[in-house]
């Protein structure tokens, strides 16, 4: 397992991305050793949504959709 910081030392100053990038390494980690077909989609649905998260806490998005244009267009004219 890659060194990682633990979800008690992220979440003890709050620091949301920190938690969430905790999380997810928690989480892959998990997948990849889950034998559980009954587990493994709860893992992997609960990696997909915190890896989301992230990228929205980054700031990232997929300038593809309509929607994300439209936010990318408000966002570029705030800087204007």
């Amino acid at each position: 397992m890659p060194n990682t910081v633990s979800m008690a030392s992220a979440t003890s100053g709050f620091d949301r991305l920190e938690a969430l990038e905790a999380l997810a390494a928690r989480l892959a980690a998990e997948i990849d050793v889950c034998e559980d077909v009954k587990t493994l989609p709860g893992l992997a649905k609960q990696y997909r949504e915190t890896m989301a998260e992230i990228d929205t806490i980054k700031g990232g998005m997929d300038d593809d959709t309509e929607i994300a244009s439209i936010i990318l267009r408000k966002r570029q004219s705030d800087t204007d």
